[in-house]
């Protein structure tokens, strides 16, 4: 092997390597062949969780929006933070495992159709909830993200 391509090749593992260090949940991820084993009532759950934590971020947040003092402005700013990383990863599981992998495509001829689109509608509902948590402060939108995850939630029930 040349010493330019193994140097590539160590470089792309040392890379590789670093980014499963700093960013686990890339590598923790649902895999996407698919595999065929999914925990869709766990999913439900951890998108309920999350939207307890932005609602609990976003009354952090609340609470120190009039202090001034540098170790209350530097813990608001990490409620933010912790805020818009949860509302990512909703948007993230709605797409990535939901659209993605549960929600089975209808041909618009086909019977069903209109449940298809009801659904994808009720998915999409959850992204953009989440999204707008991100964009305000005010536990109104993580009430609008809580009925849009109740609303597709009955679709992912333990048998």
């Amino acid at each position: 092997m040349k010493k330019s391509t193994l140097t590539w090749t160590v470089l792309m593992i040392l890379v590789v390597a670093g980014t499963m260090a700093i960013v686990p949940d890339l590598v923790l991820g649902h895999c996407q062949i698919p595999c065929g084993i999914y925990d869709d009532p766990a999913r439900v759950a951890s998108l309920y969780e999350d939207a307890t934590t932005i609602e609990k971020s976003i009354t952090e947040i609340i609470a120190l929006n009039d202090k001034t003092d540098v170790q209350s402005r530097n813990q608001l700013i990490r409620w933010v933070n912790n805020k818009d990383e949860h509302a990512a990863k909703i948007i993230t599981l709605v797409s990535e495992y939901f659209l993605a992998q549960r929600i089975k495509p209808v041909a618009p001829e086909d019977d069903g159709y209109a449940a298809y689109l009801q659904e994808l509608a009720e998915h999409h509902a959850v992204i953009v909830a989440a999204m707008q948590t991100k964009q305000h402060a005010d536990t109104e939108y993580v009430a609008k993200l809580r009925a849009a995850i109740d609303a597709i939630a009955p679709y992912y029930a333990s048998e």
